[in-house]
């Protein structure tokens, strides 16, 4: 064989289907968790959850889908009441809707339409994320993916801290072909050539120059072809293709709704079939220390984990300084963040 038959290297490991929504998606080292939420609620009522009747759910538990859309562990608002972590931390990119935090550091949020929040919970924090349903006169559409980031044992136990990316601050990316088909990109996380991410916080695994996380979304027009530039040797690298009809990945043909582990040490060519399709990408070095998990608490060792659990029923991460265990903003309120310290940030 000759040196310019030489074939490159297959540039896709392995292709596994997503399950239906909103099941977890198979993630490597360094990540531990992605969900993709997409509900499209009904009109809202005066306590910004759903006008509709819940008779039939499993309220307080509510995954089915029903009617396209889920009330997760809300009884009132859909969304996922007071509930603590440990040892990790969670990338909130909400796409569509508004999600409202609260946590036990007395911080607030209510963030969405591109905004981003990414949480370190370090040594402990209690937070809600509830989705309000604002719009009375007209259907709610709330998608967002959150993301578990690992962290390494040397900031396990780092104080609690989160950071906004607001819409406006992520870059974005329009990649066309010689056809002039466009490839729009977002990029959360990492560099994609001169267009580079917001800074990540400061005790994330994402801070290591080294680490060489990316956490990027992709919008393909029809028929576009792109390449994703490789990456450093010895990362992980997947692609979650999650809207569409098909595409062609480095030359193998995958059909929506799958993951697409790839080696990342090569560039790969996309290329788009007849419909739209979206993908996230989560890259990342592995940390490579031992993963002990149980529930919301990540950590090295089992003997960590019993002492996680001591910590939470000692201490409730600081207590639980709001009325309820659900709590929402105000209706009339915009986007904003109320850091610990008491600073309120608004988008510009």
């Amino acid at each position: 064989m000759s040196q310019q038959q030489v074939q490159q290297p297959e540039a896709v490991v392995r292709v596994d289907p997503l399950g239906p929504s909103p099941t977890p998606w198979r993630t490597p080292d360094p990540f531990l968790f992605c969900v993709h939420h997409d509900d499209r609620y009904p009109q809202g009522n005066e306590q910004l959850g759903p006008k509709a009747s819940l008779a039939g759910r499993d309220i307080g538990q509510d995954f089915a889908g029903r009617d396209g859309w889920n009330m997760y562990h809300g009884t009132v608002v859909p969304g996922f009441p007071q509930h603590p972590h440990r040892g990790f931390e969670t990338v909130t990119i909400v796409r569509n809707g508004l999600l409202d935090h609260s946590d036990s550091l007395g911080a607030a949020a209510r963030f969405g339409g591109g905004d981003v929040q990414w949480l370190t919970a370090g040594g402990g924090i209690n937070h809600s994320e509830m989705f309000p349903l604002l719009k009375q006169d007209q259907g709610n559409h709330i998608e967002l993916f959150q993301i578990w980031l690992n962290l390494p044992r040397a900031n396990k136990m780092v104080t609690p801290h989160f950071s906004m990316l607001w819409d406006q601050v992520i870059p974005r990316h329009v990649a066309k072909d010689d056809a002039g088909r466009a490839t729009h990109l977002t990029v959360v996380a990492g560099n994609l050539g001169d267009v580079k991410a917001p800074p990540p916080p400061p005790k994330s695994w994402a801070a290591n120059p080294d680490a060489d996380v990316a956490i990027w979304t992709l919008k393909m027009e029809p028929g576009a072809r792109w390449t994703l530039p490789a990456a450093a040797r010895g990362t992980n690298r997947m692609l979650y293709f999650f809207l569409g009809s098909r595409l062609s990945v480095g030359g193998r043909a995958v059909t929506a709704r799958n993951a697409i582990e790839l080696r990342a040490d090569v560039d790969v060519v996309l290329e788009n079939g007849p419909e739209t399709a979206e993908l996230l990408l989560l890259q990342g070095k592995p940390i490579g220390e031992p993963v002990v998990q149980y529930g919301p608490f990540v950590m090295n060792s089992r003997q960590e984990i019993q002492q996680a659990f001591a910590d939470y029923q000692r201490t409730g991460f600081g207590g639980w300084p709001w009325p309820s265990h659900d709590p929402v903003h105000a209706k009339e309120e915009g986007r904003f963040a109320r850091h610990a310290d008491g600073h309120i940030e608004k988008p510009a």
